[in-house]
């Protein structure tokens, strides 16, 4: 069905003249489905491109608010096309992306941590829903990017590639903010413009406006772009530097960036009340500064070393359970010789509880000041299509309150399509 689809879209951008020297995936030895029968190799010399995942977690876990093992199910499915290419239109991309989740997390059952314990795990389980529909022109020689379209803004902001390799969901959106009333974040999206510019081949600065409240609480299953009244808008910026961006030939991590966040619309402070015993209104605001840098080559050469990142975020505490973080961790690509591709990794998160959080609970005195949580993990790269990543994780204070501490066990598998 799949390759039928793409060679109808081949077949679309086939007028378009493309060099054969032209760089395109291996799709013949880096993907399961292969080069189908060279139509995929084809589109993409013509601006089409698919890319395909699926991913199976499967944790077991011992302590938290229940012993178990559960796991999630998680297949992305991305058509991404470069306009120039495809149809001649200079300066513009396009991508659209479908996600479909499965199972019932071990996070929502058994651990019961204000983080989570896998990044794949989502509320409404068994969703299918669109994910990312954009539209892209870049401008001033590549200098300006404006991006129109449901766009989430872990795709850009926050990020660090060097804790890209770990489950816990704290190393991509941090706590503070994903407990927010709606941002634009896995696996639920929201309409907004994004902007960014390239000051220098080094520094960047972006910043995005979208809907305040993604899709359709009412129905979490639907993908939707609704503005009801109330929602308001969320704006996020980011300036970055990227010290190697200039240098071809460097191999690793090397990022500083400095981020800002707010809702345009108040919610309910969760423990002070004005005069008439209601809830006083407030905003939803917090930052980040973030780090990671390359910190040594192993054996000589340039393909295996060892990164270092650190993140610290922050957010009101007015109306969440979680008021800043703090990431710490290793990134070891290519720990042995023998095994250039794998990554190792070791990561610790502490994630700051809200006083306002901690006083409104049932049993204030039983809450924790924080909840920290270790992770190590080894992405084992058994083929260029197929990893298996063997992961520890240990929460302290799942939930912020008097559980027992949490130890998990288990695995992701990452088949590429």
């Amino acid at each position: 069905m799949l390759a039928r689809l793409f060679a109808g879209l081949a077949c679309l951008v086939a007028a378009t003249s493309v060099s054969a020297d032209d760089a395109v995936p291996n799709f013949a030895a880096d993907t399961l489905t292969g080069d189908w029968g060279g139509t995929r190799n084809a589109a993409a010399k013509n601006g089409v491109l698919f890319e395909g995942l699926a991913r199976i977690d499967a944790l077991r876990n011992r302590g938290g608010i229940g012993n178990g093992g559960r796991h999630v199910t998680h297949l992305d499915f991305k058509l991404k096309v470069d306009l120039e290419k495809a149809v001649g239109w200079s300066g513009a991309s396009a991508m659209v992306n479908v996600l479909s989740n499965g199972g019932w997390g071990p996070n929502a059952r058994f651990v019961g941590s204000q983080m989570g314990v896998s990044n794949v795990e989502v509320g409404a389980p068994t969703t299918t829903r669109l994910f990312q529909a954009w539209l892209q022109q870049s401008l001033f020689d590549d200098r300006l990017a404006v991006l129109a379209g449901l766009y989430p803004i872990d795709s850009e902001f926050f990020t660090m590639d060097s804790a890209g390799v770990f489950m816990g969901p704290q190393y991509g959106t941090p706590a503070d903010l994903a407990l927010t009333r709606g941002p634009s974040i896995f696996n639920n999206s929201a309409f907004g413009l994004r902007a960014k510019w390239n000051i220098a081949k080094t520094v960047y600065a972006m910043g995005a406006v979208l809907d305040g409240i993604p899709n359709d609480p009412a129905r979490p299953k639907r993908t939707a772009i609704r503005f009801a009244k109330g929602d308001g808008s969320f704006s996020i910026g980011e300036i970055g530097w990227l010290p190697q961006a200039d240098n071809d030939k460097f191999k690793g991590h090397a990022k500083a960036a400095l981020g800002l966040w707010g809702y345009s619309s108040k919610v309910n402070d969760q423990r002070d009340t004005d005069a008439g015993g209601n809830p006083v209104l407030r905003y939803q605001r917090g930052g980040y500064v973030l780090g990671e840098r390359t910190l040594l080559r192993l054996g000589g050469g340039d393909e295996r070393y060892i990164s270092g990142f650190a993140r610290y975020t922050w957010g009101d505490g007015d109306s969440t359970a979680v008021k800043n973080s703090l990431n710490l961790g290793l990134h070891l690509k290519g720990p042995l010789d023998a095994r250039p591709d794998d990554v190792l990794g070791f990561a610790w998160t502490r994630a700051g509880m809200s006083r306002k959080w901690r006083d409104v609970q049932t049993v204030p005195a039983a809450t924790k000041a924080s909840e920290d949580a270790l992770e190590i993990t080894w992405r084992f790269v058994v083929t260029p299509w197929l990893s298996v990543q063997p992961n520890y994780q240990y929460v302290r204070h799942p939930g912020g309150g008097a559980a027992p501490n949490a130890r998990l066990i288990g695995a992701r598998v990452d088949v590429a399509l």
